[in-house]
């Protein structure tokens, strides 16, 4: 099965075109069930937290180019949820879903701080920039989510973190507050897992968790981004009465 899969919840606009299929099931185990192998056909990353927009649509087509595929050949699109920030994130989700309406495909939506939590081992919390001098954190155990993700100042981060027994953070969050997060045994920009530098995600890791309800047939949840707080626009409201 042939998944495109996109995020935008970070500074780091990317892209990877990815076949999933099961893993070779053991003697007696049925077909259709346990881990789900992935193999990158193509991959495409650019930071620019202000160009997300112009860059999406055009890093898609690359990786399509790059391997010789047709849009109607995907069978299902994935997109980070984030969290994220407003208006980068509107970009991948928006993106994502009028892609799939478009082809006719499911577009399936995974937490984009799941894209490093699920390569980490042990107990590990992934931080991203949340700007406003924040992060979007989660906390992660053999690679599943166990608690997140929320939003914080970063030294409040680290002392919940120190209070769940979090000994190591991961993600691009860690280079934003070198000094902050220091005080965490283990420390460092991201995994070192995957294709594409470590820190930010891996989209063939979004693609890998979606994989098992795409290769069942199962139907997506609606895209939901997580925000986790309001814009930093706001409403204009009516001008206030003069007396006169």
């Amino acid at each position: 099965m042939l998944l495109i899969a996109i995020d935008t919840a970070t500074p780091a606009c990317s892209v990877a075109l990815v076949d999933v299929d099961w893993e070779q099931p053991a003697a007696g185990t049925a077909t259709g069930t346990g881990a789900v192998r992935t193999m990158s056909r193509a991959s495409r990353r650019v930071i620019d937290p202000r160009r997300h927009a112009e860059l999406l649509v055009p890093l898609v087509r690359d990786v399509l180019d790059e391997a010789t595929t047709r849009p109607a050949d995907l069978d299902a699109v994935v997109v980070g949820l984030g969290p994220g920030p407003f208006t980068s994130l509107r970009v991948g989700v928006v993106t994502a879903g009028a892609f799939a309406d478009a082809l006719g495909r499911p577009a399936y939506g995974v937490c984009s701080l799941d894209g490093v939590g699920a390569d980490t081992s042990g107990r590990v919390a992934v931080v991203t920039d949340a700007r406003r001098r924040e992060v979007y954190w989660a906390v992660y155990a053999e690679g599943e989510r166990v608690a997140g993700p929320f939003v914080g100042r970063p030294q409040a981060v680290v002392d919940e973190l120190r209070e769940m027994s979090v000994a190591q953070v991961v993600g691009p969050g860690v280079v934003l507050y070198p000094d902050v997060f220091a005080g965490l045994t283990g420390s460092s920009p991201g995994t070192g897992a995957g294709p594409i530098d470590s820190g930010y995600l891996d989209p063939v890791t979004l693609a890998r968790l979606a994989g098992s309800d795409a290769l069942a047939g199962r139907p997506p949840a609606p895209l939901v981004p997580l925000y986790l707080r309001r814009p930093d626009a706001a409403e204009p409201h009516l001008p206030k009465a003069v007396a006169v």
